[in-house]
């Protein structure tokens, strides 16, 4: 006989609160799957669409490098990058059946690492070099 899961209603949002690591790791690769998707078909419309000759192209990068803001989102986009990369090792760990017993642990350690590496990075990006 299958089994049945009470999965709630629908409009009860405090549910997330009851969420395991591995919902929080499967949440975390769609959302940051989706913001690489976004952020690529951004990058080409804008690069596609640079028509106005090196010189503009340059000063306008150099403009953008210059505010504070753009210089956050970029260590935004790495900590995105590098949680997508460590998560989906992970994953195919995973679906290879290693590491199964110690899944908590290892997408534990890949936000901890994701950390770091996007901490260390703040003063480079910062700094513009």
């Amino acid at each position: 006989m299958a089994q049945t899961y009470d999965r709630g209603a629908v409009e009860d949002v405090g549910r997330w609160r009851e969420f395991s690591a591995g919902m929080w790791a499967w949440v975390l690769h769609k959302f940051t799957g989706w913001v690489l998707i976004g952020y690529l078909f951004t990058h080409i419309a804008v690069l596609s669409t640079a028509t106005g000759g090196t010189q503009l192209y340059n000063d306008t990068l150099q403009g953008l490098e210059a505010l504070l803001v753009v210089r956050l989102l970029e260590v935004g986009l790495l900590a995105v990058a590098v949680f997508h990369i460590l998560n989906g090792i992970r994953l195919l760990f995973v679906d290879l059946g290693l590491g199964l017993e110690r899944q908590d642990q290892t997408f534990y350690a890949s936000l901890i690492v994701t950390g770091a590496i996007a901490v260390a990075s703040v003063p480079t990006f910062l700094a513009g070099v």
